[in-house]
């Protein structure tokens, strides 16, 4: 019998083998761990379906696995549970292309006329979601223009051929991608190799992704943090007889959340099929982790319910999980915002990329004592420098500098009722 991968999730299909446990000629239970996959930023354990003795181990570590694909024979014991079904490929997705066509995509030039109100059933929206595709386009066949499965199905395929013809006069509309080149660096003196691996791949990719569809635009400011740091030292060894350690990000999380009640158009998402704004009424804040890997960003859900004390557990079990990878695909699901904090490392102003579909970041770095003038006085402040980068599609810059005036505000003006345990 044959234990197959399992589907991973909605959306997930596929994943890199990171570590085997068994070899040929182990016993095995059912539920135990046969390997680890990494999918996305998560790893997750994949456990056996069936219990006997292992015949032949078909996948080793750095294997690509899809939904489907057999993990290992198994011989003896009871027999295997079938596997949940693979992904199924939507019956509107096109054929892939042959390898052998070679023609780049001509303008599109005959799509329909654009419907400003398109009708559409909640799973086709969420596919036409998935898929990329703008249903105001769709012509609709059913009563009152609402758009049928067929009706995607026949857009992809024109799409498909409208991709696939030559432009006019038989001249290519655009000039194809170049290629990426490899270059020989080692005719210039000596060099090592490190394979990039599939946790880098896709930070990278989605940091491409990022950039490349949303108008970045980044807000500068600095906070003054004196009287927030005197109160972390005042109430830190409290907090620490309790098992949690208070830091300034524990404070920002709290001051930053309040603030975003204020500018609910920063906790939001943009739905571009539908045009639609999203205002969440949750606040799940994501917080960028640095670790050996690479960046991992673990959500914090519900942070405007929570008092300091569990904020400061959370954010540190958080932060462990990342640095241990322990974290799964949820953990890294459904944030509303982004904190990326570098002030443990040093640097001062930067600009950080947006995690979409979210529509703002805040770049924090390393507090610095400087000379204030309060009062018509001189004084040393501990001053944090922020960057607060934005979708521009979303978000103006009035917003923006009302945003991180509040936040400043927040910081520099903290309650002490606040940190109390």
């Amino acid at each position: 019998m044959d234990v197959k991968l399992p589907k991973l999730g909605e959306g997930a299909d596929s994943g890199v083998v990171v570590n085997v446990f068994v070899k040929e000629g182990d016993a095995i239970a059912l539920d135990q761990t046969l390997i680890e996959l990494e999918n996305e930023k998560a790893i997750a354990s994949i456990p056996s379906t069936a219990a006997g003795t292992v015949a032949k181990v078909h996948v080793k570590a750095g294997d690509k696995l899809s939904v489907g694909q057999r993990i290992v024979t198994l011989t003896g014991g009871a027999g295997a549970a079938e596997p949940a079904p693979a992904a199924a490929v939507p019956a509107t997705a096109p054929a892939p292309a042959p390898a052998s066509v070679t023609a780049v995509a001509a303008p599109l030039t005959d799509l329909p006329q654009r419907v400003a109100a398109p009708v559409a059933s909640p799973s086709i929206r969420r596919l036409a979601r998935e898929l990329g595709i703008d249903l105001s386009y769709v012509p609709g066949s059913e009563a009152g223009g609402r758009i049928a499965m067929s009706d995607v199905r026949a857009y992809i395929e024109r799409l498909q051929r409208l991709a696939l013809k030559p432009a006019s006069g038989g001249a290519p509309a655009a000039a194809a991608a170049p290629k990426a080149e490899s270059i020989d660096f080692s005719k210039w003196g000596p060099i090592l190799k490190k394979p990039v691996i599939p946790l880098r791949q896709t930070i990278a990719r989605r940091m491409v992704e990022n950039w490349q569809s949303i108008p970045h635009v980044t807000q500068f400011d600095e906070a003054d943090v004196t009287g927030l740091n005197e109160l972390r030292k005042q109430f830190a060894p409290a907090y620490e007889a309790k098992g949690a350690r208070l830091t300034v990000t524990v404070f920002i999380l709290k001051a930053l959340v309040d603030t975003l009640k204020k500018h609910p158009i920063f906790n939001a998402s943009l739905d571009e099929v539908a045009n639609e704004i999203i205002l969440k009424e949750y606040f799940h804040l994501g917080i960028a982790v640095d670790t050996e890997q690479g960046l991992l960003v673990p959500v914090l859900r519900d942070v405007d319910k929570k008092d300091l004390l569990q904020l400061a557990k959370d954010l540190e079990e958080a932060a462990k999980k990342a640095r241990e990878r322990k974290v799964t695909g949820e953990d890294l699901r459904g944030g509303t915002f982004t904190i990326s904090n570098q002030g443990g490392i040093g640097g001062a102003h930067f600009t950080p990329i947006i995690n979409k579909p979210e529509v703002a970041i805040l770049g924090l770095g390393r507090g610095v004592l400087k000379p204030v003038v309060r009062d018509g006085k001189i004084e040393a402040r501990m001053l944090v420098p922020l960057g607060l980068s934005y979708d521009h599609r979303v978000i103006d810059g009035g917003q923006a500098a009302r945003f991180i005036t509040d936040f400043v505000a927040a910081l520099a003006g903290f309650p002490e009722a606040a940190v109390k345990l």
